[in-house]
């Protein structure tokens, strides 16, 4: 399994980090980290998301296109 991270972003106080790996079937899966805090206050919540794609573009559009639904506007401020 290669896991790459791609175009970490900020949202307000968070840290967005889409990321991808392969799987063993030779398909892509998609993963986004949402990051706060600093130091040993960090919080870091790592979604698995479901769907599975045939490239690794289509797997990091996916993870980008669902941070919005898990980082609600009123949090990011």
């Amino acid at each position: 399994m290669t896991t790459t991270l791609e175009k970490t972003f900020s949202v307000g106080k968070f840290l967005v980090s889409p990321f991808t790996h392969s799987t063993e079937s030779g398909d892509f899966a998609a993963s986004l980290s949402i990051r706060s805090g600093r130091g040993s206050g960090t919080l870091d919540r790592v979604f698995r998301f479901v769907p599975r794609f045939n490239n690794r573009d289509d797997a990091l559009q996916y993870a980008m296109n669902q941070y919005p639904a898990l980082l609600p506007a009123q949090l990011a401020a």
